[in-house]
This record gives structure tokens, C-alpha cells and sequence, in this order.
């Protein structure tokens, strides 16, 4: 595959190209094929601000006018087990809980120096903590490498840590569904089949997901769209997604063996197209997009909120036992700068659960006195 330092240097078209398509577009966007898509990708000056002003449309007439976000605390499983831990995980998860958590996302291998049962017995002490708190654990790879040190499928695996205590799982390391560059990005890693059936195989035990998107590095247009498409028809077989992540590739987080080849982050236009894009592709299918707030400037953050999402996740409580447990430390949501977005963009907020329910009025109230 031909590296590129961005895909959208070969997707910038004039608007004489664009404009069609948006009035396709406006006119009915069911009769759009892939190509019209991708070509709106390519959406710059007023043709993007068209294109963003019809997301955001769809974006009300399917939730609304509220900004949600969730109070969770994230856990890198690596430090939390065995003899990387520097605090409890039970200490950890009980101040999780004191600063307002509804949820604990955790991700990430257990080392090879510790026993595969650790994936299982992490998440039997979470619930033991705190019965209360949802958890959101293990992306695909992880699911994978327990079963096979395990010795089970991936799906006896799966129902197990459903069994346990296991809510929902995340399903980033989706990338971008395309083998050419998925090993382009992962050299010898998960197949878009192994991602695919993996991810069914928690829907269909009772394990719904986040559907994910990395995008901004050496995929072309044509395989955002396919992505989507296949993430459409997933959801459409399942149901099992509760929202659309998109995230750009940020430079500095760049795979090493990428990094000589000078891959960019994607420019804002080539941003508030793809959130546009995605929310007027999936209407009817992932009612959710959210804004990856810790991969975004503010000017960004606010732009794709008022192209079409309408959720900024996570709040990403540190605590004061272990802050650098979480592999984002430091990134903190305060729920007062939510609430400035939210008039800023003209709506109201709204604490939710990981799967969209509106947050028990008790959960509210601590996290309102705790970052007061």
C-alpha cells in the first residue's frame, strides 16, 4: 500500500464537484452510493458548512437537543494487576465511586507474567467494590488473547465475563476495517474477519459495544465509507453498538515504523467532514456519535458538535490514589466546561449511563459536589 502523509491530500475536490452530490444529498440521501460519499469527504468552504448544517439536523431529529457525557474512570489493565499495582484495585474503584463514577473502563493485556484468570478476577473485584458500577471492559485483542490462554473460544470467554460481572466491552481497535491498512498500521495483527466476529460474538451474548473509527493516516476515502458501511450492516444484524467513536490519529501517537513516513493529523475540514458524514450515513442505524474530546483541540470539539455529534463521553476521573492508572491521566472532563459547550451550542446537559439512561439522580449529585 502507498503511504501518504494524509489521505484527504488526494480528496480535496473543487465544490463544482461537491455541490451536486449535497443536493443529491438534500434531496434524498438514501440514493447516494459510496462514491457520492466519499466524494463529500472532500467538502470544503460553504459546501462543508452545507454538509455540516444537514448533520446537525439529522443529528436534533434523532436525540435531540441534549450534550451528554458519562462519569467513568479509566484503568490501564496492566496497572492494576499483579505486581504493577501501586494501589489496590479495590482502593481505586471505591474512590471511583466516591468522586461520582458510573462506570470503570478498562482496557489492555494482562502481561504474560500473570495468570489469564487475572482478565476474570479483575472484573469479579470491581463488582465486589462497587456492585453498582458498570463495567466496560476489554477491546477485542484482549478478549482474544484471554481465550487462547484460556484455552476457550472467544466466545466461551465472552459469556464468562458477561458472567462476572463484564457490561459492555470497547470496540476500539476496529482501526479501520480494511486488511490492506490495518497491515499497513499493525503488522501481522487482527483481520477485519477476526474483528468482525469477535465483536458480533459479544453482541450476540448480551454484550453491547462502542463501534470506533482511527482515521487520519494512510486509509483513502473509499475505505472510510466501507468502514461505515460495515459497521451499518453489523449494527443492522445486532444491535449491539451504542454509539460511533470517531478518532483521529494523532502524530505523536503514530505507530514507530509510521513515523519516519511523516503521517499528520487530519486537518479540521477533513474532521468536521468525516463526523458529518458519518452522522447522515448511519441515521437509522447508530443513534450516538460522539466527539473524542481527549483527541481534539476545543475548536474541533466544538465544530463536530455542531456537525452532527452529540456526545463528548467520558468525563475520565483520575482520583488522587493512582492517577497514572489510566492511560489517559491528566485528561479530565470537568462537567462545568460540558455544561459551557452545551450553551454555547444552544442545548441542555445530560449525565447518562454507559448505555444512554439518564444517570441516577444520587450519581449526579456527587459528581456536581465533587468538581464544584
Amino acid at each position: 500500500m502507498t503511504l501518504r502523509s494524509s489521505w484527504a491530500e488526494d480528496s480535496r475536490l473543487p465544490g463544482d464537484q461537491v455541490a451536486p452530490v449535497l443536493r443529491s444529498l438534500l434531496a434524498d440521501p438514501s440514493s447516494l452510493d459510496d462514491g457520492q460519499w466519499a466524494t463529500l469527504l472532500g467538502a470544503q468552504g460553504a459546501e462543508l458548512d452545507e454538509l455540516c448544517a444537514v448533520a446537525d439536523s439529522a443529528r436534533r431529529d434523532v436525540v435531540g437537543d441534549e450534550l451528554t457525557f458519562v462519569a467513568n474512570r479509566n484503568l490501564e489493565t496492566g496497572a492494576v494487576v499483579g505486581s504493577a499495582a501501586a494501589a489496590s484495585l479495590e482502593d481505586l474503584v471505591a474512590e471511583a465511586w466516591t468522586l461520582g463514577a458510573t462506570e470503570i473502563c478498562m482496557q489492555g493485556p494482562v502481561p504474560q507474567s500473570e495468570p489469564a484468570d487475572a482478565y476474570l478476577e479483575l472484573v469479579r473485584r470491581i463488582r465486589a467494590t462497587a456492585p453498582d458500577l458498570h463495567v466496560h471492559a476489554y477491546r477485542v485483542p484482549e478478549v482474544r488473547d484471554a481465550a487462547e490462554r484460556l484455552g476457550v473460544t472467544p466466545r466461551e470467554f465472552l459469556e464468562a465475563a458477561r458472567d462476572v460481572g463484564v457490561g459492555t466491552v470497547p470496540g476500539t481497535a476496529a482501526q479501520v476495517l480494511d486488511d490492506e491498512v490495518r497491515e499497513v498500521l499493525s503488522p501481522g495483527g487482527l483481520s477485519v474477519a477476526e474483528w468482525v466476529e469477535t465483536i458480533t460474538t459479544a453482541h450476540d451474548v448480551g454484550l453491547r459495544s462502542t463501534a470506533t473509527m482511527l482515521y487520519g493516516h494512510v486509509e483513502q476515502p473509499a475505505q472510510q465509507i466501507a468502514h461505515l458501511r460495515l459497521l451499518v450492516d453489523i449494527q443492522r444484524r445486532t444491535g449491539g453498538f451504542t454509539e460511533l467513536i470517531l478518532m483521529p490519529l494523532l502524530p505523536e501517537n503514530a505507530p514507530p515504523h509510521l513515523r519516519a513516513q511523516a503521517v499528520r493529523g487530519p486537518s479540521l475540514d477533513e474532521t468536521r467532514a468525516l463526523h458529518a458524514v458519518a452522522r447522515l450515513l448511519t441515521v437509522g442505524a447508530i443513534d450516538h456519535l460522539q466527539a473524542a474530546w481527549t483527541k481534539l483541540d476545543d475548536v474541533a470539539l466544538e465544530a463536530v458538535l455542531r456537525g452532527g455529534a452529540d456526545d463528548v463521553g467520558g468525563v475520565l476521573i483520575d482520583g488522587s490514589l493512582r492517577p497514572d492508572a489510566g492511560p489517559e491521566s491528566g485528561r479530565q472532563l470537568v462537567p462545568a466546561h460540558v455544561g459551557e459547550l452545551a450553551a454555547a451550542l444552544g442545548r441542555t446537559t445530560r449525565q447518562r449511563t454507559t448505555l444512554y439512561e439518564t444517570a441516577p439522580d444520587e450519581r449526579q449529585t456527587v459528581l456536581q459536589k465533587v468538581f464544584a
